[in-house]
Order: C-alpha cells, then structure tokens, then sequence
C-alpha cells in the first residue's frame, strides 16, 4: 500500500525543502556571474576610452573592443579610440547629453543586453537566482501574492516578447563580430596573428553557437511547421530543426561560454590599449 504527501512548500517559506543536496549552488553561481557581468558591463561602456588598439599603425587592421562594436559614431581626441574612418556615421553628435560620457558602447549595448536578457535560459536562470521563483525545483519560494498576483509573462514581463525581435538583431552582430574578428588578423594592411586575434574570433563563434541554438532560432528553421513530408522545403527544414536542437540541448553551456568569452575579449583589448598587457603576436 502506498500513499502520496503533497507540500506546499510555497506556503512554508522561502527555502524550506527537504533536499540535502547542494540546492543553493546554482542560483548563487548565476547571481556571481550575471552580477559580474552587468558591473563590467557598465564599467566597460562608461569609460570611453581605450577601445582599439593598432599598436600605431594606420591602414587596414586592428583591435576593437567587443563591447564597442559596431562604432556608429567616433568622439574625437579621445585617447585609445578608433580612427574616425572606422565611423559608420561620422564624428559624435552634439545632440549626446553632456551628463553621459561620449561612448560608442552605449549607444549599441541595449540590443544585445535584451536579447540576452529575455533569452528562454537566461530567464529561468535569473527567475530562481534573483527573484527566487523558485529557487531550485522542491524549495519554497519568495512569498508572493497566489493566483490573484501572479500573471505569468502576461503581465509586467511582457516585453520578454520582445526576444524574437532581437533575435534578428543578433545575427547582425554575429556578422559585424566576424569582420572584427577578420580585422584583428591585420595591422597596418600586413597579416597576422595576436591573442588577441584569437580572442575576437572565438567571440563570434560562441556568440553564434549560442544564438543559432536559441529557442526562437529553432522554431523558424525547423520547428514551424507540422508535417515534414507535406512541402519541398520539408527535408532541409528537418535537418536545420535537428541541428539547431542539438545547438539548444547545449544552450546553457554556450550562453555561459559566450558571455564569459566576451568580456575575457573586451578586457583584453582595453588592457592592450592602455599598454598593462603586451599582445603576443607575428607582427613583431
């Protein structure tokens, strides 16, 4: 004979369980981790400086920041910055509030960081670590108001929709990310090859292993129809569902990888610039 006891654990208070594990480990990693990333990020995009890096040398080539790209204007004089040509839209407009520092960061930043932000994982992952709801599967949950309250992304987090808008945004950035990376293999117009060249070329590459692996990314190649068999398309949108599914098993470990690449790569390219770090490279 057999009996089930149902817990509301909700009702208990926050953290009550009966796990033994180590519960508590991942939603403290994620808070560790996200945390560090927003304060660099910020960091980063106020400085306004020391951005690109070309050890002097003018003509086809160079280091830029990942966070700095792409440069839609350039401020002038600025020490560490990129050469106006760089520029998509030229000098840096006077219409720039004098409270904001002058930087190229902060007029990109928004599309990444809310596609990131509102990214399937990323939500479960902040959810249990900063709003604990819960924190962990079978661990009580921040007291909140019961059905009344809770409206789901129906409610406050409707601008989560916004992520398959953002999505398209970021194929872009993969696009403009490769030709930096193809950038830093050049210095002066002469090929070659840095660690810094490595890191802004892994940095596209995990970028878009995270994205082509997101959910969004996976419903329109393969996921949006209902019979395989019933169109021409049918067969190649199998195969590109099952490859960007394999992508999505793996989308935590390369949204980690990814976000962690990225500012390993950024914050190489500023310590280069400032001269802290000599880059190891076949120019000489």
């Amino acid at each position: 004979m057999s009996s089930n006891t149902s817990i509301d654990f909700h009702s208990k208070g926050f953290a009550t369980t009966l796990r033994k594990d180590k519960w508590w480990l991942y939603p403290g990693i994620v808070v560790f981790g996200l945390t560090g990333f927003l304060v660099y990020g910020f960091w980063s995009a106020w400085q306004a400086d020391f951005y690109w890096y070309s050890a002097g040398q003018e003509g086809f080539g160079g280091y830029l920041a990942p966070f700095y790209s792409p440069l839609l204007f350039i401020k002038e004089g600025v020490a560490g910055a990129a050469p106006m040509e760089h520029s998509l839209f030229g000098p840096w407009p006077e219409w720039w509030p004098q409270w904001l520092p002058p930087s190229p960061s902060l007029l990109i930043l928004a599309i990444p960081g809310i596609f990131r932000f509102t990214c399937y994982y990323y939500r479960k992952a902040y959810y249990r670590a900063f709003t604990g709801t819960p924190p962990a599967c079978a661990v009580g949950a921040l007291p909140r108001k019961r059905k009344s309250g809770y409206k789901g992304e129906t409610g406050l987090m409707l601008f989560q929709n916004a992520h398959r808008i953002t999505m398209y945004f970021a194929m872009i950035y993969i696009v403009v990310f490769f030709y930096d990376a193809y950038l830093s293999f050049f210095r002066g117009g002469e090929f070659g090859v840095g660690v810094g060249s490595i890191l802004l070329l892994g940095n596209p590459i995990l970028l878009a292993l995270y994205t082509l692996g997101c959910h969004s990314i996976r419903h329109l190649v393969g996921g949006s129809r209902d019979c395989y068999s019933c169109s021409m398309i049918g067969n190649a949108s199998h195969e590109t569902g099952k490859a960007s599914g394999w992508l999505n098993r793996r989308h935590e470990l390369f949204a980690w990888l990814s976000l962690i690449w990225i500012m390993i790569a950024d914050f190489y390219v500023r310590m280069v610039s400032m001269g802290y770090i000599t880059d190891l490279n076949t120019w000489g």
